[in-house]
């Protein structure tokens, strides 16, 4: 990136005071950066790969938030291994559904947004307002969205004031929504809600969230082609994230397969159909 810097000396852009916000200062020294400032010639259409189904989950004490593999164009499976929930921070995640790679872009610059923010300030920023961050994102790429790519994150994590998780939902215009207990999106999140409102429980630990999200994913696969199920010839486990007060981890595959292996061997055993 050149912002016309004199050889020994910082471009003129680093010395103009601004807020902490690096997306601003994107978009009033370098807009042809943001993903929200392309747009596709009039009258063209992409098919461009898109994420599927993401969940989160809430436990004593934390989120989980999950999300399958696949990824989809048209009728085609683009993609079966591709990762869709990140940490965002050391305090937060965020899962991503609508047209994948707007939406990864989408979740690096939320990434370097909130570390921007953290060396500017010194100081986290809170959980709303790293959610309230992601919707104004969200915002500026709804040109993108009127033309067909939209992107539509799920946000979760642990709030340190709170000492809770939180779930946060977004539709293409930016409206941010608190969700309680669980919630899911994409193509798929239809079953995987109403798998979510049998299976969940309030007061439950990690481990049963975690079972909670496997399940639910498991569900939602099961009745939407969308929406890759865990396969167990490849070993392509759904990704699992957990943050609490000791911050935002990955649930490794080697905890993620016995899961798995449980929920199969008792629907195998009923007779589930």
């Amino acid at each position: 990136m050149s912002l016309g810097a004199d050889s020994g000396r910082l471009p003129a852009a680093y010395l103009v005071p601004g807020s902490s916000s690096f997306t601003e200062f994107l978009a009033a020294h370098v807009p042809g950066l943001l993903p929200s400032r392309r747009s596709l010639p009039a009258g063209a259409a992409l098919e461009a790969p898109h994420g599927t189904t993401i969940l989160a989950v809430t436990f004593d004490g934390g989120v989980v938030m999950a999300g399958d593999r696949r990824a989809t164009m048209g009728n085609i499976i683009a993609n079966r291994d591709m990762e869709k929930v990140f940490a965002t921070d050391e305090y937060s995640l965020v899962g991503i559904a609508g047209t994948a790679g707007l939406a990864i872009e989408l979740v690096r610059l939320f990434q370097v947004e909130l570390e921007h923010y953290e060396k500017i300030e010194g100081t986290l920023m809170s959980l709303e307002g790293k959610a309230n961050r992601l919707a104004s994102m969200i915002r500026g790429n709804l040109g993108m969205a009127m033309q067909g790519l939209s992107v539509v994150p799920m946000f979760a994590g642990y709030d340190l004031e709170e000492r809770q998780g939180r779930i946060f939902s977004y539709d293409v215009t930016g409206g941010c929504y608190e969700e309680h207990d669980h919630h899911s999106v994409g193509s798929g999140s239809l079953f995987a809600r109403g798998a979510l409102k049998k299976l969940y429980r309030r007061g439950g630990d990690a481990d049963a969230a975690v079972r909670v999200a496997v399940e639910a994913l498991y569900d939602a696969a099961d009745d939407d082609s969308a929406t890759g199920g865990p396969d167990v010839g490849r070993r392509i486990w759904p990704t699992v994230g957990v943050v609490d007060a000791e911050g935002a981890r990955f649930v490794p595959e080697d905890e993620v397969a016995p899961v798995v292996d449980a929920i199969i061997a008792e629907r195998a055993e009923g007779g589930a159909r």
